[in-house]
């Protein structure tokens, strides 16, 4: 499936109207679906309303208590799945300010308690060291103090006993030469560090062996709720449960073909001396 940015946000309108217009010419009251769906009439009116977007479980209970006819059940099954997607594009975020997508981020770690995170290119910003965090917005005009400390400040949530967080790096992501050799070496030591906290399971996929699969895309999944997954132009947020249930089933596959514990730490030291002979 294909999405255009402006789609998306028309597509909440539109699944809005589309129940609230089925219910109406089904004869029934929100009270009256309410009982039937088990949710609250507040609820229903606010999804009527476009007030909040109901997720794919919510929008088929909705379909078979309206008896809806199963073509018009697939065509707003694709709708809802749509509505439950939002495409952030990297200008946008420039221009709203960097900091702003780092308090997002935030926010999905507070509300979070486990995290898959899927690093197919380079070092996501919690396991980053401050200068490979200064060189990930080097190359964006303007002034990014305040983006760069909020992503640094971000880091403690690794040390919140409450939270569990798998990590993966392909070997490509780990080893890019994103900094000097000794920065670099920094890095992959810094990597080390962080594999030892108790909350963390951080794993490798060394280059080499027989892989059957080809991953496309770095991605995160947060509890069973969110998948992030990022392109060079943007991210693309999912929060339809099989949309989730896709990444998080991909992931994992990742995990058993990566290597953690002692053995991971070994790989990501021996590449670290690599980076300082």
């Amino acid at each position: 499936m294909t999405f255009e940015p402006e789609e998306l946000d028309q597509s909440k309108a539109d699944l809005a109207e589309t129940l609230r217009t089925l219910r109406k010419r089904a004869g029934r009251t929100q009270i009256w679906l309410a009982q039937r769906v088990n949710m609250s009439q507040t609820k229903i009116s606010n999804i009527e309303g476009g007030k909040i977007t109901p997720n794919l479980v919510d929008v088929e209970l909705i379909l078979r208590a309206l008896e809806a006819p199963p073509a018009l059940v697939t065509r707003v099954t694709v709708l809802a799945r749509t509505a439950n997607t939002e495409w952030q594009d990297v200008w946008s975020q420039r221009r709203t300010g960097l900091e702003k997508k780092q308090n997002e981020l935030a926010g999905f770690e507070r509300s979070s308690t486990e995290f898959r995170y899927f690093l197919l290119s380079m070092v996501t910003g919690l396991l980053a060291t401050p200068e490979y965090v200064r060189a990930s917005l080097a190359g964006v005009p303007g002034d990014h103090s305040k983006a760069i400390e909020k992503k640094l400040e971000r880091q403690a949530v690794l040390h919140d006993m409450t939270k569990r967080f798998t990590f993966i790096l392909t070997e490509q992501a780990a080893r890019w030469p994103y900094l000097q050799g000794s920065a670099m070496a920094t890095q992959l030591d810094h990597l080390v560090s962080v594999s030892r906290l108790p909350n963390v399971h951080l794993g490798v996929i060394s280059i080499g062996g027989h892989m059957p699969v080809a991953p496309l895309s770095t991605f995160t999944v947060y509890d069973a709720r969110i998948a992030t997954v990022e392109t060079s132009t943007g991210a693309m947020v999912f929060r339809d449960h099989r949309e989730v249930s896709a990444y998080l089933n991909e992931f994992a596959v990742y995990e058993g073909y990566a290597s953690f514990g002692e053995k991971a730490r070994e790989r990501l030291s021996s590449w670290g001396s690599q980076y300082r002979s």
